[in-house]
């Protein structure tokens, strides 16, 4: 009985063995932050700062990397499995991978477009659509705005639209993580107190590296779209993350063949103006090319006669 539920190969991993690496990573983060709750009460004053901050540091980690990876590249071959691994990024970062799902693949029909004629964007995430005049947006407002303007309710009728048991998932996942914080607050009130502004900070810097990742992009040529860091140490930990314009081309690339795709099409990317920073996105405020807003894209013309 229970042979015939499980997978009917042994093969657990969809895609690649390589996928390993960010399931057990996934499950790190958890374990870390069930660690932090569980020894608090022992820890010293002068650590709390420390921890406090790896942890809001791994919450744009696990988006950027392990969440968004499993986005495009379910990582197990058997469906139960990517529905427990959904549920456990949702309680670990405290929002909804199914929401996360869906406001992702908006972000990779629009590739943070301009504005349309009534304001509005394709991409919900659009660094431009909280612009004016055209442009982006300062980075800052993004950054610890971003949080808050998420819709849970339009979120939720466009999943429950494409597929009604993702959509009541997803409410599952958040009613999981906000069970999970009443209990908190029952057995750990401090704890709490001392948790949310890590939380808030961790989802701010997801925001702050989304900024960067497509900053002096150019939303009108594909091979453009997103801006690309090759940084080793930042790609080795956040699963090649930084080779964005090759993900925006090709979304479901693997993680682990990004470098091989970039090394395909880099003179296609360098004719079609690919920006390239220094620094891992999330520090792309220090990039010394830095554009200025006014001039953080080509006009529409050129654009449009570079496609």
């Amino acid at each position: 009985m229970l042979r015939s539920a499980l997978p009917s190969t042994m093969k657990i991993f969809a895609h690649s063995r390589w996928d390993a690496v960010p399931v057990l990573s996934g499950i790190a983060h958890t374990l870390y932050l069930v660690a932090l709750f569980v020894l608090f009460p022992r820890l010293p004053w002068w650590s709390l700062p420390i921890l406090g901050l790896i942890y809001s540091v791994s919450i744009s980690w696990n988006i950027n990397g392990i969440a968004h990876n499993f986005i495009h590249n379910p990582y197990f071959t058997w469906k139960p499995a990517n529905r427990a691994f959904s549920w456990l990024l949702s309680v670990t970062m405290g929002f909804s991978q199914q929401f996360y799902d869906l406001v992702h693949h908006r972000h990779h029909q629009g590739n943070s477009d301009h504005r349309d004629e009534n304001g509005d964007t394709v991409d919900w995430l659009s660094i431009y659509r909280h612009g004016e005049d055209g442009e982006a947006e300062s980075p800052w407002t993004y950054t610890f705005f971003g949080y808050f303007r998420d819709d849970p309710k339009v979120i939720f009728n466009e999943i429950k639209r494409r597929n009604p048991f993702n959509a009541y998932w997803g409410c599952f996942e958040i009613a999981s993580w906000v069970i999970l914080v009443i209990l908190g607050f029952i057995f750990q009130w401090k704890f709490m107190l001392f948790f949310f502004p890590c939380y808030y900070f961790g989802h701010c810097l997801s925001y702050l590296n989304g900024y960067f990742l497509h900053y002096g992009g150019n939303p009108d040529v594909p091979l453009a779209w997103g801006v690309s860091s090759y940084n080793k140490l930042y790609n080795w930990f956040w699963f090649y993350n930084g080779y964005h314009a090759e993900h925006h081309f090709k979304p479901k690339q693997h993680w682990t063949k990004m470098v091989a795709l970039h090394l395909q099409i880099r003179e296609e990317q360098r004719k079609a103006g690919v920006r390239v920073i220094k620094p891992p996105h999330a520090l792309g405020f220090l990039d010394p090319d830095l554009p200025k807003r006014g001039d953080s894209i080509p006009p529409r013309e050129e654009a449009a006669a570079g496609a």
